[in-house]
């Protein structure tokens, strides 16, 4: 994609919504830590279900760890992988404590030796928590950078990397949760809404659906 269309793509992406948010339900960057980590094969909307009844009871790592991984089990119950989920919610809670001072880190280096913390949750919480310029490649930002021709890849490295690339300096900040979003809720996997495409002029998608009867 040129750089022309791709100016043009952030800028109708920053008109229709200045200041873009995740959808995933937190407090402070430990609430958020450990909701991306819920929220690996799961929904926003499943991890949103949940969270309430667990941070009230533990929104600190040192609550957490003493809530213990019995009751965590029972609190998530209703995500997917909730038992091994559990347990790394205890174990990033602990190192939490006993090596960052029961802080979130804001670098990606110590985030990804967090239990459960890989690439994509690091980035995650660098963007949103920390407000660094990270984009985060989940199956919708991957789906998005291919199939609109922004940042094509095979791999969801390879991906982020073409963004890093592609993407404008003053849109990286935004640039996650605008790709996220529209990856949601109009460039889907099954049927895109091609018709509600801000962008779909600019688009490299041969399959565009339009309106039908």
């Amino acid at each position: 994609m040129r750089k022309a269309a791709i100016r043009d793509m952030f800028d109708r992406f920053a008109a229709a919504l200045p200041a873009p948010k995740g959808e995933l339900r937190h407090a402070d960057p430990y609430t958020l830590l450990v909701a991306v980590v819920l929220s690996a094969q799961a929904t926003d909307v499943g991890v949103n279900r949940a969270t309430p009844a667990l941070f009230a009871a533990a929104d600190t790592p040192a609550k957490m760890v003493a809530l213990g991984e019995a009751r965590i089990r029972d609190l998530i119950r209703t995500i997917g992988l909730y038992r091994n989920k559990a347990k790394n919610v205890v174990a990033l809670s602990q190192a939490l404590i006993d090596r960052f001072d029961g802080a979130v880190p804001a670098d990606r280096d110590s985030l990804e030796t967090l239990p459960g913390v890989g690439r994509k949750t690091a980035n995650v919480v660098l963007n949103t928590a920390f407000g660094h310029p990270t984009i985060a490649v989940d199956t919708h930002l991957f789906r998005v950078g291919n199939r609109t021709g922004l940042a094509p890849g095979k791999t969801p490295l390879a991906v982020e990397q073409a963004l890093e690339k592609a993407v404008p300096e003053d849109a990286k900040r935004h640039a996650h949760h605008w790709l996220i979003l529209h990856g949601r809720y109009v460039c889907k996997a099954r049927k895109p809404d091609c018709p509600a495409c801000l962008i779909a002029d600019l688009c490299a998608f041969k399959g565009k659906t339009t309106l039908g009867p």
